[in-house]
């Protein structure tokens, strides 16, 4: 909630390029600027984005392992507990704690686990919860490629990021705090 009002009360400067290799130009010099980029929207991945937009290796694949390793304990451990000391039932002479028969229950809490767990911390992450307030930019999923830079303090020069996104080609150039 805090960050969609620090969003809300932000001010951006946003620059549309009709192609991914003007943008990856763009991208690089105004990091190399010192300009914080807030993001950069494309219509589909483009190799080398997030190395160049200085963004970090993502932690959700140790997020859905450790919501695995829950799953897979929840799962052997409900079972046990029921099969071999709540209600113990003798089934066709089997142990009460014979683990083959645990196998694929286990295995289904735990990809359930590591899906759920993943994709909830995924939109909790990216803020995408339902009424969420996001800047949008019009044919961006389509064939426009954007970067947002944010004016973080009063020290941010827009001329100079203006005078940037023309060299490197931008076909718009757009400030404010909403896009659409």
């Amino acid at each position: 909630m805090r960050d969609d009002k620090a969003q809300a009360n932000s001010r951006y400067t946003a620059a549309v390029f009709r192609n991914e290799e003007e943008l990856f130009s763009a991208v690089l010099e105004a990091r190399a600027s010192g300009f914080e980029i807030h993001d950069v929207y494309t219509p589909f991945p483009v190799h080398g984005m997030d190395q160049a937009a200085g963004l970090k290796r993502s932690r959700l694949t140790w997020i859905a392992l450790i919501a695995g390793a829950i799953g897979l304990i929840f799962g052997l451990g409900l079972q046990v507990w029921t099969s071999a000391y709540d209600w113990p039932l003798n089934v066709g002479g089997k142990p009460f704690n014979s683990f083959p028969l645990f196998i694929p229950v286990t295995f289904e809490l735990t990809v359930l686990f590591s899906g759920l767990i993943a994709i909830g911390v995924l939109l909790v992450r990216n803020r995408l919860w339902l009424f969420s307030k996001r800047l949008v930019f019009s044919r961006v999923t389509d064939d426009r490629f954007v970067i947002v830079l944010k004016q973080s303090d009063a020290s941010f020069d827009v001329s100079r990021a203006m005078k940037l996104f023309a060299k490197h080609g931008a076909i718009k150039v757009i400030e404010g705090d909403q896009f659409v």
